[in-house]
């Protein structure tokens, strides 16, 4: 982690930042690598250019210690964290701060506390330090996010293979689930689809039963070892629906023109406008409904956002999903989804799943 902290330091010195200022989450976790206990209590790491310390409570300071040997200031419920708080701030001179860095996902009345006790200071969110440099993936965070594609791989195999008419929605994201668990994954969802479920892109799995000329939409994912999968697949039951294999045909050169358009230097809306404008061209694009992507990394979604107005500069190290779909009501959805690492010349596709659907004896 002392790499990293050094990179984030570096980064709070590109953009002139005196402090930054973590709670309990991906953020900190990337940071920092501790995963303290988060409740209404504040815990707050406070980041600067020559320090870094802890506000923690002393409940939760001895299993924190476990963590972490950087430096505590501890507070207790009777006596409350502005005095501790004062402290820190004062013996790591972030007291002099005139810009901040806060994490967005920390609760509200937390970031009071910080800009209350530094109503002078400036503030700004993670966007440009940390949130920018989680963007960019090293080797380990590569190789875990493709054990995670391995084990979603074996999870739409199992589901595959139990698939028939007659199984409900339910049933085939148990499996889905079993599967995930015999890997050591926990999982995060699953979203099975069959026939005009289908046409729901987040549609909750339920007791549909399958039926013979079912397309489904098959999104799943988990988590291994602290990183996720994101994979959709589609399967039909039988002979297809009608008017399917065109459809398949246009979501599957989207999802080309997507790959095709990540290349380090590119805007990510230029992934999304390849992948929008093959399915506009094609007679479909008021169907396509959500963006084109989103980033996966410590969190199943997080940046860089892969949609039409994102200025977001793609760079190598970057891992992203390029996921178009169609979405016909009544009818059926469709959807293919890979998660891609980007390199130096274009997308690395962490599964090894074929696109192609799966068809499903009848």
């Amino acid at each position: 982690m002392t790499d990293r902290l050094e990179r984030l330091r570096r980064s709070m010195a590109e953009e002139g930042v005196d402090a930054v200022v973590l709670g309990p989450g991906p953020h900190l976790h990337w940071a920092l690598n501790v995963r303290p206990h988060a409740d209404e209590r504040p815990v707050l790491a406070f980041i600067t250019p020559a320090h870094a310390a802890f506000l923690m409570p002393a409940l939760e300071a001895e299993s924190a210690r476990n963590q972490t040997d950087l430096p505590f200031y501890k507070w207790s419920d009777h006596e409350g964290p502005d005095a501790a708080l004062a402290r820190l701030l004062d013996e790591t001179a972030a007291a002099d701060a005139r810009s901040i860095v806060l994490d967005e996902t920390m609760r509200a009345d937390h970031a009071a506390l910080v800009q209350d006790a530094l109503p002078r200071a400036a503030r700004s969110f993670t966007e440009a330090t940390v949130g920018r440099l989680r963007m960019r993936k090293d080797a380990g965070e590569a190789a875990a996010l493709k054990a995670a594609a391995g084990v979603a791989d074996r999870a739409m195999l199992a589901a595959w293979a139990a698939m028939r008419p007659g199984m409900t929605e339910a049933e085939v994201a148990e499996v889905v689930g079993d599967s995930f668990a015999g890997d050591g994954a926990t999982v995060l969802f699953r979203i099975i689809g069959s026939g005009g479920n289908g046409a729901y892109p987040h549609h909750h799995t339920g007791a549909t039963a399958l039926a013979n000329g079912d397309a489904v939409v098959m999104d799943i994912g988990a988590v291994k070892d602290g990183y996720p999968s994101d994979i959709t697949r589609m399967a039909v039951i039988g002979e297809p629906p009608p008017g399917y294999a065109e459809i398949h045909a246009v979501v599957e050169r989207a999802v080309q023109a997507g790959m095709a358009a990540a290349r380090p230097g590119a805007l990510a809306h230029e992934v999304d406008d390849a992948a929008r404008s093959v399915i506009t061209e094609a007679g479909y694009g008021e169907h396509f409904v959500h963006r084109t992507g989103h980033g996966l990394g410590l969190e199943v979604h997080e940046p860089p956002w892969i949609t039409a107005t994102s200025r977001t500069v793609l760079e190598e190290g970057m891992v992203f999903s390029i996921e178009p779909g169609i979405y016909l009501p009544g009818r059926f959805g469709l959807r293919l989804e890979d998660i891609v690492i980007l390199r130096a010349d274009g997308p690395e596709i962490l599964s090894d799943l074929p696109r192609e659907v799966r068809v499903i004896d009848g």
